[in-house]
């Protein structure tokens, strides 16, 4: 008997069908579930803390105040909205009104608001997201004695160094302190001090976040000009230097300076005031020696035809201000 081919293929499937005792249940190919999104996320029953008070989160972006944001709900085109954070720190959004979110990182406000649409009803298990378009209060603002003091747009997570190098580094007259005010704790300043080069090592260069301020705070620096062997301006290592300190850091007087018409040029409140130093008298330790404020100027003359005791004032501050800085190592 010949059999028609699909009709001899029908009967070799229920043949092995039987043999292996598969059921036509067994085959039956189960319904297709979509995959969900990565992205999703459960419904939070928690109010989402303030940034400063979840452990990681302090170096994350945080809202502020000015920020622009885009907010969306995936699936719902109509409820896409870009919205700028308010002075009271809360935005407006449809169906759900005003939310404070001032304070919070970007995937807390996206929980809060998925919690808040979740809970009037208005979505069942919304996927937030929120993405911050500008960023008004995310600069670290670096202050003092720097190169370029500004604001500079540093969101992430960043160190002291780098907010250095954005304002174009320290300047000739930095002192060795720098006071960092973190945007989460603005009460208590933090201090790093520098080694005397000013250089920074992994225990001074901690991190800063976005909305720190850097203040990199200015060195006492006194002069010696005139008639000594290296005019120069020197830094006040702990705010201490002497009038014999200063000369000899200057490496000492020439043989032709006039010592006994040395002169100390202090700023006050009143002006430029010249104080007569009697050098002659310090080193023979019949006086005391005269120490030293932020600023001073020590003028040693020449003896030769007393033309340097005729300079004027004001050219004795500028020669001071033109001189060299040197910091003691």
């Amino acid at each position: 008997m010949h059999l028609h081919p699909l009709t001899r293929t029908a009967v070799i499937v229920l043949v092995l069908l039987i043999s292996s005792s598969v059921t036509l249940a067994q085959l039956t190919v189960p319904p297709y579930d979509a995959p969900r999104s990565a992205t999703a996320v459960a419904p939070n029953t928690e109010e989402p803390k303030p940034a400063g008070d979840v452990p990681g989160t302090s170096e994350g972006l945080i809202i502020g105040t000015g920020d622009l944001l885009a907010v969306s709900v995936y699936g719902a085109p109509d409820f896409n909205n870009e919205v700028r954070v308010a002075d009271s720190g809360e935005i407006t959004l449809p169906f759900i009104g005003s939310v404070h979110i001032a304070g919070l990182t970007l995937e807390q406000s996206e929980t809060l608001v998925q919690k808040k649409l979740a809970d009037g009803h208005f979505f069942k298990d919304p996927q937030v997201s929120i993405f911050e378009k500008e960023y008004a209060t995310q600069g670290i603002s670096v202050l003092g004695e720097v190169q370029k003091p500004g604001t500079y747009p540093l969101p992430g997570k960043h160190t002291l160094f780098d907010a250095v190098s954005a304002a174009g580094g320290l300047t000739p007259k930095a002192g060795n302190t720098i006071s960092i005010t973190h945007r989460n704790n603005p009460k208590e300043a933090q201090t790093v001090t520098l080694a005397p080069n000013l250089s920074f090592t992994p225990a001074n260069n901690v991190p800063v976040s976005p909305g720190d301020t850097v203040l990199v705070s200015k060195a006492g620096i006194v002069y010696v000009v005139g008639d000594v062997h290296m005019p120069s301006g020197f830094v006040m290592e702990n705010s201490r230097l002497t009038v014999l300190q200063a000369i000899a850091m200057a490496q000492g007087t020439n043989t032709t300076a006039k010592l006994d018409k040395a002169v100390l040029i202090r700023k006050t409140s009143a002006g430029p005031q010249q104080i007569p130093l009697p050098l002659p008298k310090i080193l023979s330790a019949k006086a005391s020696d005269m120490p030293l404020q932020p600023e001073d100027i020590v003028f040693i003359p020449r003896s030769e035809g007393k033309a340097a005791l005729r300079r004027s004032l004001e050219a004795m501050i500028q020669a001071a201000t033109g001189a060299a800085i040197y910091r003691p190592y």
